[in-house]
């Protein structure tokens, strides 16, 4: 039998609504009305579902084929058991952000990821284009990164104009060159100044302070480019790289 793994289907937060889904359906046993009370497509919300069982590694949710609005469906045992969990966990948080000025960047830290590049913003424009998104978000210090997503992704999290929100990317996806003044701009180009070089054999490892601000990004550069610290530099990273991440 399966170890279920709560932590991990809780440890991303609970400002998207994967967890209303799956309170909707509780509530009324239906995937197509705990969609439509969420806001969110029925594609979003079988999405959201399959997310939480892969990230859980437990059913959550028993679906009878053929009926009325696609389809019954009721909670699993632990389905119903992680809604418990998440309720004493929105609960904690909600004293954490009552307690202190501090939780947003409480929020933030408990991200866990491999991506070394965690940058705060606020989400300025949200463009359609299909069935992709493009999330358009400011950055401390006027600089701009957009990221590329699929509609049900921006579903689910519920993204609007104005959210506090984080850009992720992998330190692996952002190419670093000397800064050239006449360059076209186009997808995502951060200008700064190298703060740190590492060399290596597959290339350096360049750490950049980005223009006016503090925030720093982490990206790679040639072995032969021969960067050095204080040069002005621009980070290239492309769209459907980029991450949305939204503070628990």
């Amino acid at each position: 039998m399966a170890i279920p793994r709560f932590g991990d289907a809780l440890g991303h937060g609970m400002s998207d609504r994967r967890i209303d889904i799956l309170r909707g359906i509780g509530r009324s046993g239906s995937i197509s009305r705990a969609a439509r009370e969420a806001g969110v497509s029925y594609k979003a919300a079988w999405q959201a579902i399959a997310t939480l069982t892969n990230l859980a590694g437990v059913p959550l949710v028993a679906r009878a084929v053929g009926g009325a609005g696609g389809g019954g469906a009721t909670l699993t045992a632990q389905g119903q058991q992680l809604l418990t969990m998440a309720d004493a966990h929105a609960a904690a948080r909600q004293g954490l952000q009552a307690q202190s000025g501090a939780a947003t960047a409480v929020a933030r830290l408990s991200i866990r990821t491999s991506m070394r590049n965690q940058l705060p913003a606020t989400i300025s424009a949200l463009e359609g284009a299909g069935r992709i998104v493009r999330v358009r978000m400011a950055l401390p210090g006027g600089a701009h990164i957009a990221a590329r997503i699929t509609q049900e992704s921006a579903e689910l999290l519920g993204l609007a104009e104005g959210m506090t929100a984080l850009a992720l990317c992998k330190a692996t996806a952002v190419k670093v060159a000397r800064a050239e003044p006449t360059a076209r701009k186009a997808g995502n180009q951060l200008s700064g100044t190298v703060a740190r070089v590492a060399r290596g054999d597959g290339g350096d490892e360049i750490v950049i302070t980005l223009a006016g601000a503090e925030l720093q990004l982490v990206g790679f550069a040639p072995g032969d480019s021969n960067l050095r610290t204080r040069q002005r530099v621009t980070a290239r990273v492309d769209e459907a790289a980029v991450v949305v991440a939204l503070p628990g």
